[in-house]
């Protein structure tokens, strides 16, 4: 092999390591920066000021008589447990239709110095399984109303436009 080639064929290697360098540092090394980490209410009590701004999902049941819609309806107040622990949650976001107490729900966001986490994103967990109704299970729209939890007022104006 004439000098000439061996220099190209290492120039050739310099310069694909060099690529695989570049691309692979693209690819990964913003990747901790991005990475979101799933806990449970008593792991984030356990991280306690450390998790302090990070963006962190949280998972658990929203605990029964915690729920809370301020007055305008624009703010959402409500705690996830996971039996053991609890942690406040605040969130300026639509609830999904199947959200209510005893639920379990997934929030992304980052806790608060006052302790209270801050969200926008609100997942509810399910099974992913449809069922039609069976034969003569039709359900009325007062059922349906008190699946989804409105309140009295809510229930009353739906009343009034559809009559």
């Amino acid at each position: 092999m004439s000098r000439e080639r061996t220099r190209r064929l290492v120039l050739a290697v310099v310069a694909v390591l060099i690529s695989a360098g570049v691309l692979a540092f693209l690819a990964f090394g913003g990747i901790g920066e991005n990475l979101v980490y799933y806990w449970s209410p008593s792991e984030l009590e356990q991280a306690g000021d450390e998790a302090i701004g990070a963006t962190i999902r949280l998972g658990g049941l929203v605990e029964p008589g915690t729920v809370d819609r301020s007055a305008d309806g624009l703010t959402l107040k409500f705690a996830v447990t996971d039996g053991g622990a609890s942690v406040p949650i605040v969130t300026s976001s639509v609830p999904p239709a199947m959200f209510r107490e005893g639920v379990g729900v997934v929030v992304e966001g980052t806790i608060r110095k006052d302790g209270s986490f801050e969200t926008n994103r609100l997942l509810v967990k399910h099974d992913n399984q449809y069922r039609a109704p069976g034969e003569g299970e039709d359900m009325e729209m007062e059922a349906l109303m008190e699946s989804m939890q409105f309140d009295r007022s809510q229930k009353e104006q739906s009343g009034s436009e559809d009559g």
